[in-house]
C-alpha cells in the first residue's frame, strides 16, 4: 500500500489539468507542463474534490513503484506551474566569478579559460552579484539538473572550500599536511 501514491494531488484555483490517453497536461499561471505516465498506473481528475487521483492496475513491484512516483511527479508539476522552483548557488574563491551574458552562463573558476554554459530553454538564470547564481523554472527536474551541472564544473574542495556550492551547503573541511607535523 503506497502512502504517497494514495494521497490526492490538490488542484489549486487557476490550474487546469487535461488528461488524454496517458498524457497529462497541467497549465497554470507560470506555464504549461506535460507528462506521459506509465501504463501500470491510472490518473483521473476528480472534479468534485478538485484533485488528481493516481491508481494502479496490479500489485507487482513495478506497479507499486510507479504509483508513488507518478503521484510525486504530478505534485511537482502542479507546484511548478503555481509557485515555480529555485536553486541558489554560491561561487567561493579568490578571483572566482559568475555572470550571465544573453543565454550563456559565464564562469571564471580557476581554470585557464572561462567556462561558457548554455542556459536551457525554460530556465531563468540570473546573477544578483558576481558570487551568486539563481536558477528559476517551473520544471523541478530541469532546475535541479542544471544546478547540478553548474556545480559539477568546480565542486567545492575540502582544503580551502573553493568552488561552486549550493547556498547553505556545508563543506567538510580537512586539515592540511601542516597539521601532522
Amino acid at each position: 500500500m503506497s502512502r504517497i501514491g494514495n494521497k490526492p494531488v490538490l488542484i489549486p484555483s487557476g490550474v487546469k489539468v487535461v488528461i488524454q490517453d496517458r498524457q497529462v497536461a497541467v497549465e497554470g499561471p507560470l506555464g504549461k507542463l506535460d507528462y506521459a505516465h506509465r501504463p501500470e498506473v491510472t490518473v483521473r481528475v476528480d472534479e468534485a474534490a478538485k484533485c488528481l487521483q493516481v491508481g494502479r492496475e496490479g500489485n507487482d513491484r513495478a506497479s507499486r513503484a510507479f504509483h508513488g512516483l507518478t503521484r510525486a511527479l504530478l505534485q511537482n508539476m502542479v507546484d511548478g506551474v503555481t509557485k515555480g522552483y529555485e536553486k541558489r548557488l554560491e561561487v567561493v574563491g579568490v578571483g572566482y566569478l559568475a555572470a550571465v551574458q544573453g543565454k550563456t552562463l559565464q564562469l571564471r573558476v580557476g581554470f585557464a579559460n572561462e567556462i561558457q554554459k548554455e542556459i536551457p530553454a525554460g530556465l531563468d538564470v540570473t546573477c544578483p552579484d558576481q558570487t551568486h547564481v539563481v536558477i528559476k523554472g517551473i520544471d523541478r527536474q530541469q532546475v535541479g539538473q542544471f544546478a547540478a551541472e553548474v556545480r559539477a564544473i568546480r565542486k567545492p574542495e575540502p582544503y580551502k572550500g573553493k568552488g561552486i556550492r549550493y547556498e547553505g551547503e556545508h563543506v567538510r573541511r580537512k586539515a592540511g599536511k601542516a597539521v601532522g607535523a
